[in-house]
């Protein structure tokens, strides 16, 4: 680990106002994902300035409706606000998919949205890598590239998404509230991450010194919900699928729905090809398969990633499935 300085913030603004003034600081929170950089090598800043101390873990209710959620709130106290779990279960069960109960309490929702790929490649300082080293290429390509994108993906860089948080905060149609050195701005979390393209060390739309403060909820969809997650293992594993869907039915037709896939893509992979064939149909199986289709059609795979298109199809289909299939009237036991 090479040396840093280090500052404690003592608000948002002055925080802002340092990691802006050095290209070569970055904002400390639960420290989850950049500690492991730091010892790693592949995070070197010159200053780290610990924004954990601010008060930024509360959860309230927007004038408006929907929930205002400070960024430095725990998972672990987010997946169990008795709020989120009755009105956007959803994002309770992403939450509770994602890591283990000890790093679940130190983790913060600012920090797991910012988080990095768990690419091998990208973690391995002695290995070339576009996204901590734009032009030395992408090994993952040839090597070992099984939980890499199959959508969106492009030459310089196959990495995924790992925040399961991310895609159901995507399917909620979340804002992220950022502060930085020209004021405050919303951004919807579905527009918060970029594809690689040329720039695949560009994880996010954010500039030098923008923190996130904040994400906000809209009023609850309303409908069924469900997280389902695909993984090498019962827990502590990174999805190599991940489905995140929210559906309403009315008289036996879907009214309307979001679809988002996560372990696909370098961003929560919003499906808005399924959701349009489905948008008005009746919720059939062969429906569901059409859907699936018509969202892989552009998917690009690997030798050794290939499996992936049928696993997001099965799991795409079993999510639905299971939604449509909830008797009329059944209460939603997390909602």
């Amino acid at each position: 680990m090479k040396p840093f300085a280090y500052q404690r913030a003592a608000d948002a603004r002055s925080a802002v106002a340092a990691v802006a003034a050095d290209p070569g600081a970055a904002f400390l929170a639960g420290g989850t994902n950049l500690v492991d950089h730091l010892k790693l090598g592949v995070a070197t800043p010159s200053l780290l300035v610990d924004v954990s101390g601010l008060a930024a873990d509360v959860v309230e209710a927007l004038p408006g409706g929907g929930l205002r959620i400070g960024a430095g709130t725990r998972n672990a106290d987010l997946a169990a606000h008795p709020v989120v779990r009755a009105y956007y279960p959803l994002l309770s069960q992403a939450l509770l998919s994602g890591a283990s109960g000890q790093l679940r309490n130190m983790a913060t929702t600012g920090g797991n949205l910012l988080q990095r790929t768990r690419c091998d490649y990208f973690r391995d300082v002695t290995a070339p890598c576009n996204k901590r080293l734009p032009g030395s290429g992408c090994p993952a390509v040839a090597g070992n590239h099984r939980h890499h994108a199959i959508l969106g993906a492009s030459r310089e860089c196959v990495a995924t998404h790992p925040s399961d948080m991310a895609a159901a905060l995507v399917a909620l149609d979340a804002l992220v509230v950022v502060l930085g050195p020209e004021g405050e701005r919303r951004v919807p979390v579905e527009q918060l991450y970029r594809l690689p393209g040329r720039e695949p060390e560009r994880d996010t739309v954010l500039a030098h010194g923008e923190l996130v403060t904040a994400v906000e909820l809209p009023p609850p969809f309303g409908g069924y919900a469900r997280y389902r997650k695909v993984r090498d293992r019962a827990s502590f594993a990174f999805a190599l699928v991940s489905v995140a869907a929210v559906v309403r039915a009315h008289d036996g037709v879907v009214d309307d729905l979001r679809v988002v896939f996560g372990g696909v893509a370098h961003r929560p992979w919003r499906a808005r090809a399924a959701e349009e064939v489905l948008r008005g149909s009746q919720p059939t199986e062969g429906a569901f398969r059409a859907a699936a289709e018509a969202e892989l059609l552009d998917a690009h795979t690997l030798p050794g990633n290939a499996f992936k298109v049928p696993l997001v199809r099965a799991t795409l289909v079993s999510v639905l499935r299971e939604l449509a299939g909830r008797p009329a009237g059944q209460p939603e036991e997390e909602r």
